[in-house]
């Protein structure tokens, strides 16, 4: 009997801090894609066309607000250098991000005044977004993305 309850404690111990380490390593991974999901929203917002071309997939595909879609990175930055992305005020609001595997889906809502040559200018819109990283050789990029502009009624 003491055997057995021995047995069970180390198993039950066992269990507790595996599930701690496993909480742990969910915590940083989630810190990252927040960091990275801001930053990339950050130099978007600073017209920085070096910074944010830096956190893309070369196959990335962007659904965008305009009502088209947008296929791989070169076609994405000449939209940002054409200024035709390019906001005075750009808030991001991260309200969820689940894993699969070494895949992040990050969805939330955004809240952006475009000016510059970008549809809407001087329009303040609210968007809903999902943003999906996944980590290519030991580097989380932006792969597909989509955002829409939600009606105001």
């Amino acid at each position: 009997m003491k055997k057995s309850m021995s047995i069970l404690i180390v198993i039950w111990i066992a269990t507790v801090l595996v599930m701690g380490q496993n909480a742990k390593e969910k915590n940083d991974r989630e810190a990252e894609i927040r960091r990275i999901d801001l930053a990339e929203a950050d130099a978007i917002l600073r017209n920085d066309a070096a910074a944010a071309e830096a956190f893309y997939a070369d196959n990335i595909v962007v659904n965008n607000p305009r009502y088209t879609v947008t296929n791989g990175k070169n076609a994405l930055m000449a939209l940002i250098k054409t200024g035709n992305i390019h906001y005075s005020s750009f808030v991001r609001e991260i309200e969820t991000i689940t894993f699969q595997g070494e895949t992040a889906f990050v969805m939330g809502k955004e809240t952006v005044k475009p000016d510059g040559n970008a549809p809407g200018v001087g329009q303040t819109m609210l968007r809903r977004y999902t943003n999906i990283w996944m980590k290519i050789n030991g580097k989380w990029l932006l792969t597909a993305r989509h955002a829409n502009i939600i009606c105001a009624n």
